[in-house]
């Protein structure tokens, strides 16, 4: 067979053309032309176009447990590579745009079953008192910002995109020890918050503690968002129901004037005291004064609609400090920050605080967590009964998935529907994860495709009632 050669140009230019280099042009010709590459396709868009998968190797058997008669076999043996590729996981945009996203939608559909019903939550949660509460760090100093009238203390109309926005005016002056220490004790505030409000309500209601339990019961969803000035503040929906949770209605005393009224004062008395450490002086945390509750689809606040509110909270359940120009993995050594010239000079001080005052509070894991501005708790969280579960509604798509895969594969049966037990064998073992170039290439290229056909799903759903939407989703 005659070669042609071709010219360097030639393939710079139709790398170029695909938004990507020479090299990873040739990875994803080797890709596209390799033995089972549809099967490929299909395991990549099966994790919705997850950038780094974890190959695994393995089989597994499942089998009658009375008869022993084989029901559904499977084995990696037959894969591309001899590999079983599955999703990473990872709730961090900046790690894994797709898994991300699904990690959005999951929070969207639980956050929002707890304030319109589904998902096991019935739908007369609606009439529940629901509010969208903002609790938010106490100043730590003056920062850069854009005031709704007048300039920046500075004498500045910052931009939107300004990068000096949130940094401090006077870096010697800010209490940088006191920011990092807010943020690492922002989970027993919060702790220490649902406690207070319990008792507010009860006091509101004219009952005590004990008593509220047998009438009313408090549930709230919950995520963790950096501000700018690298301070952590939470969004929470907070509800009220009956005695058993969002299945009984909850006592007529039950308002959304006095539920607000409850956070504000409950946040007020919240404090976590410090003893000394070292140079550092004691000091109180406490919740910052800037506090907004706001009634959920109520008169007057059509605004803060349902579907917006749940959206709100999903957007941010992916994000970490990153928005901050911090990194979204761990600092070994202080000597790390040198090979990051494009970290913000406020970002680094309070990087580096982290790790002076690592010593003086050991047990506080600040070193550990100076990645995250201190920061150690969880980004989403719910009390129990507020709705479904993210394992709930990971576990409804796993059977999902693995039922569409066992009709492909020519079994018919539901092993749902088997009668009696089954016997399940399984050996797998880790193989590695990530893609090649040309597989990443690709990878992001079926992501963005996914996400596209979803988009217009949901543009096409927007406007159904919502009984029709909930069985569309």
């Amino acid at each position: 067979m005659t070669r042609f050669p071709v010219a360097p140009e030639a393939v710079a230019g139709a790398a170029a053309s695909l938004g990507t280099d020479p090299l990873t042009l040739a990875d994803l010709l080797r890709v596209a032309n390799a033995p089972g590459f549809d099967r490929w396709q299909e395991q990549v868009r099966r994790t919705g176009g997850c950038s780094n998968p974890i190959h695994l190797q393995g089989s597994t058997v499942t089998r009658d447990a009375a008869t022993g008669q084989v029901l559904y076999s499977y084995s990696t043996e037959q894969e591309p590579g001899g590999r079983l590729r599955v999703a990473c996981g990872n709730r961090r945009a900046s790690q894994c745009p797709s898994c991300a996203w699904t990690y959005a939608g999951d929070t969207y559909h639980l956050i929002r079953s707890g304030i319109t019903g589904g998902k096991t939550v019935p739908d007369t949660v609606r009439d529940h008192p629901r509010v969208f509460a903002t609790l938010t760090a106490p100043s730590f100093g003056p920062v850069h910002n854009r005031p709704a009238s007048g300039h920046c203390r500075c004498g500045t109309d910052h931009t939107e995109d300004d990068p000096a926005l949130g940094t401090a005016l006077d870096p010697e002056r800010y209490d940088y020890a006191g920011a990092v220490l807010w943020n690492n004790h922002a989970g027993d505030l919060w702790r220490r918050f649902t406690v207070y409000l319990r008792r507010e309500i009860a006091t509101r209601a004219g009952l005590t503690q004990a008593a509220l339990k047998e009438e009313c019961r408090v549930s709230f969803g919950k995520v963790a968002e950096f501000q700018k000035r690298g301070a952590i503040h939470f969004h929470a929906v907070v509800r009220l129901d009956g005695p058993e949770g969002p299945d009984t209605a909850p006592p007529a005393w039950a308002t959304t004037v006095l539920l607000d009224g409850a956070i504000r004062a409950a946040a007020a008395r919240v404090s976590v005291p410090l003893a000394s450490a070292g140079t550092y002086p004691a000091r109180s945390l406490e919740w910052g004064t800037q506090i907004d509750v706001q009634p959920i689809g109520a008169l007057g606040h059509e605004e803060l609609t349902e579907q917006a509110v749940a959206s709100y909270v999903a957007k941010y359940a992916t994000k970490a400090a990153e928005t901050t120009g911090t990194v979204d993995r761990r600092i070994g050594e202080r000597s790390e920050l040198e090979r990051l010239p494009h970290l913000p000079a406020h970002t680094r001080r309070l990087i580096e605080t982290c790790l002076d005052l690592d010593d003086a509070y050991p047990d506080r894991m600040l070193a550990r967590w100076a990645h995250m501005l201190g920061f150690r708790g969880h980004f989403s969280t719910k009390s129990r009964r507020y709705s479904t579960t993210l394992g709930a509604l990971r576990q409804v798509r796993a059977d999902y998935r693995a039922r569409q895969e066992r009709q492909e594969r020519g079994y018919s049966e539901d092993l749902d529907d088997t009668e009696g037990s089954t016997l399940v064998l399984a050996h797998w073992t880790y193989a590695g994860h990530g893609h090649t170039p040309g597989e990443s290439w690709l990878a992001a290229s079926i992501a963005n495709d996914i996400r596209l056909n979803r988009e217009i799903a949901r543009e096409a759903l927007a406007d159904m009632p919502d009984d029709e939407m909930e069985g569309e989703w």
